[in-house]
């Protein structure tokens, strides 16, 4: 018989520091309150990592981040190799991105989150020199069924018959971008529906994994850091994702190479992306979404939703927090 608390080893990220980590997400969610719908993305990201970093160097471990905010975002705090946290407990790889969706929060549009992800110390892939990736994620039935070298017809079917549905009941989820415009049109030709995200494919990803969600497929290239992050939910979901880099020019391909990243259509599995199962993702929602619901101020109180996913337990928690406005904002 598993004990349940095999997974409880003070080497491994445990129940209190998924807790600790929620508190940062929260923190950079409410920040980020009085710039939704006002047009002005970069002061709401601004605001969202000071309040998450200043949370990260409260928590007991030793975090790396591997995923940060980095050369993207031009980002002077929480940047790729920054340590964060006290310095005690659990060694961790850290993906963070404390506004995943600066133009749907800017713009008041759905689905823009504040995320943060954990792994064991050296099991994350570092691959911010190369920023997209193609990728395709599905819940468990497409786990050995669906593979990202196959028409996207073919995953279709396949996914339809693994499900038990007609494929003219499957969605899939794509970004809304000029580079898949032929995409969506094979998507449609296969006979399925798309639903169109204008940013945030992380929210589309975990979607198209979880139990009952109204999407069954994500696919299509995004960024790269977020195929990471997203990998460690995934892991908790028991869902499948694959994803290949996509350099956009010579130089970037190059800098890929040189940092040691495999290239040229190379297939990465999720446990190559993420090694082993002692994941914790975490997110707040800043906008609404199919996801998790967005902060809400009203009067005294602000109001969060969030959600944890545990890859050794394979869990999804909702956490739903009131906060008193005179504290935060």
């Amino acid at each position: 018989m598993v004990s349940l608390t095999a997974d409880m080893s003070p080497l491994h990220p445990d129940r209190n520091l998924a807790m600790e980590l929620v508190r940062a997400t929260e923190a950079a969610a409410i920040r980020s309150v009085p710039f939704i719908g006002r047009g002005q993305k970069e002061k709401a990201d601004g605001a969202a990592v000071d309040a998450m970093r200043a949370f990260l160097t409260t928590v007991n471990f030793d975090g790396v981040i591997v995923i940060g905010e980095g050369e993207k975002d031009n980002a002077p705090m929480l940047f790729n190799g920054e340590h964060v946290g006290t310095g005690r407990g659990p060694q961790c790889d850290v993906a963070v991105d404390p506004i995943d969706g600066t133009s749907l929060t800017a713009e008041g549009r759905n689905n823009a989150l504040s995320v943060l992800a954990v792994s064991d110390r050296g099991s994350m892939l570092d691959a911010s020199s190369v920023f997209y990736m193609d990728k395709i994620v599905t819940g468990p039935a497409g786990v050995g069924v669906v593979d990202i070298r196959l028409p996207v017809g073919e995953n279709i079917r396949l996914l339809a018959k693994a499900l038990g549905k007609p494929v003219d009941e499957l969605v899939v989820s794509v970004l809304n971008r000029p580079r898949h415009a032929r995409l969506i049109e094979e998507i449609r030709e296969a006979g399925a529906g798309t639903r169109l995200m204008s940013d945030g494919d992380v929210a589309g990803g975990i979607n198209a994994a979880r139990h009952n969600a109204r999407t069954d497929m994500c696919i299509g290239i995004g960024g790269s850091p977020e195929g990471v992050a997203t990998t460690c939910a995934i892991k908790a979901l028991g869902g499948h994702i694959q994803g290949r880099l996509w350099p956009r020019d010579d130089d970037e391909k190059q800098r890929g190479t040189d940092a040691g990243l495999k290239l040229d259509g190379y297939v990465y599995e999720a446990d190559e992306l993420v090694t082993g199962r002692n994941t914790i993702f975490v997110a707040t929602g800043v906008t609404n979404g199919e996801l998790v619901a967005g902060v809400r101020r009203d009067g005294d109180f602000v109001y969060t939703e969030s959600v944890v996913l545990r890859g050794a337990s394979g869990t999804l928690r909702r956490i739903s927090s009131e906060h008193l406005t005179s504290k935060w904002l």
